[in-house]
């Protein structure tokens, strides 16, 4: 494939944009960060004319695919009535109602525009709920961008020295200390207590399976057990489904691991591509921002166009119809990819669920980041890239999200571009 078109506007629009990017996540992307003109149903074009089937899927929001008539349409219609009205609509009240029907943990909702927003609210409501100061964290888990979070994402092991009292490594220059912050390793209850057990701790917050670094499950009783520890010791507990959240099931990670946490934050696919997201919860916990005893705050908050799209997201995700389209080919592109790298002498393990799993390569059973990370990762950038060379656009990390439109077509040739990619490295 030529990219020529596409680099030509990425060098372009450096002179305006930062970079020429509007996000740190999209710099360092093979051959060159791409440029799009369109985006259809599972399939993305990009300004030299190339159409790619996307597992990218706008990291992750794109749920029903990019471009479904039943959210577009509530948008459009919405356009003609309100965009910003500085009070409510009936449409956060749909939406909530909802999101209550969907989530175990959802009593109480309040919206946001992103989901790193929604963590701080979370964070901050949950150390006036309890009146302690510090919170638990755990190595690859991300939380977003924000200074008191952005620690120990992907860090360095050597660096990080002990791995049962891992040293917190900042993620960027110029991030402010966090004095208030523990980070531990995943998976390993004991070391939760321990921290717990001192009687300072606010909340504990951890993506409750780890995509965003690794795809790895929890152990079985881990989320159980933490679920007891924060009750015990009076501590929030706080589950980031950020990418699991509608995507693992229509009621989150949290409904198929039987596991209902104090607070959730949901976001992605929430909105299926626009800016949505939301701190839901305990009322108890809930009331303190309703009471407006905690601030929590945000212009473009319950935005009436992102709103409308809410709830057309919701209605049709509440009636399982995408779920039941994506079990299937999903499920068919997890067994033909084991079935291709088995066929290719590919050691490799594929960790999740038919809308979000993840591929690592050279390495099986990891419980936690540092084990996580002993994968070919490598090996797999190279694979990533050659698979986008022959139209099929996967994240480099290893996470693959499905939509409600990808075919069985688009499978079968995704399939059809992993069998020839595997077959020229093996030659």
């Amino acid at each position: 494939m030529n990219f020529d078109k596409s680099k030509a506007a990425w060098e372009a629009g450096a002179a305006y944009v930062a970079g020429g990017v509007n996000s740190g996540y999209r710099t360092g992307l093979r051959p060159h960060p791409l440029v799009f003109q369109k985006a259809y149903d599972a399939h993305l074009v990009d300004l030299d004319g190339n159409d790619f089937i996307d597992y990218f899927l706008g990291m992750g929001p794109m749920i029903l695919g990019h471009s479904p008539k039943e959210v577009v349409a509530a948008a459009t219609k919405q356009l003609n009535e309100s965009l910003l009205v500085a009070g409510q609509t009936p449409l956060e009240y749909e939406a909530a109602r909802i999101i209550t029907e969907l989530v175990p943990a959802a009593e109480l909702v309040r919206f946001n525009s992103s989901g790193a927003e929604a963590v701080q609210s979370a964070l901050r409501v949950s150390r006036a709920f309890t009146g302690k100061k510090k919170i638990i964290k755990f190595e690859g888990h991300y939380h977003g961008w924000f200074d008191n979070v952005l620690w120990s994402v992907s860090p360095n092991p050597d660096e990080a020295g002990d791995p049962l009292s891992p040293t917190p490594l900042p993620g960027t220059l110029g991030q402010e200390d966090e004095e208030n912050l523990i980070v531990l390793p995943w998976n390993n209850a004991d070391v939760i207590e321990r921290e717990l057990a001192k009687g300072d701790v606010a909340a504990v917050i951890m993506e409750p399976i780890m995509f965003n670094t690794g795809g790895v499950l929890p152990l079985p009783g881990y989320l159980e057990r933490v679920r007891e520890l924060t009750t015990k010791y009076g501590a929030v507990f706080i589950l980031d489904e950020v990418i699991t959240g509608f995507r693992v099931s229509s009621g989150g990670a949290q409904r198929v691991l039987g596991i209902t946490p104090d607070l959730t934050i949901l976001g992605k696919a929430l909105a299926n591509g626009f800016a949505v997201a939301a701190i839901v919860g305990k009322k108890e916990i809930m009331d303190l921002i309703g009471d407006a005893k905690v601030m929590h705050g945000g212009t473009y908050n319950s935005q009436s166009v992102s709103m409308a799209a809410t709830v057309a997201t919701l209605k049709l995700l509440q009636s399982e119809a995408p779920h039941n389209v994506i079990a299937k080919t999903g499920t068919a592109l997890m067994e033909g990819l084991r079935e291709l790298f088995t066929k290719h002498g590919v050691a490799h393990e594929i960790v999740g669920y038919p809308a979000v799993f993840n591929v690592r390569f050279d390495l099986q059973g990891p419980t936690d980041y540092r084990s996580a990370m002993k994968a070919n990762r490598a090996k797999y950038l190279d694979f990533a890239f050659e698979l986008l060379q022959r139209g099929v656009r996967i994240l480099p990390r290893g996470t693959w999200f499905l939509s409600s439109t990808h075919t069985d077509s688009d499978i079968a040739k995704t399939l059809a571009a992993v069998d020839e990619v595997l077959g020229l490295r093996a030659t």
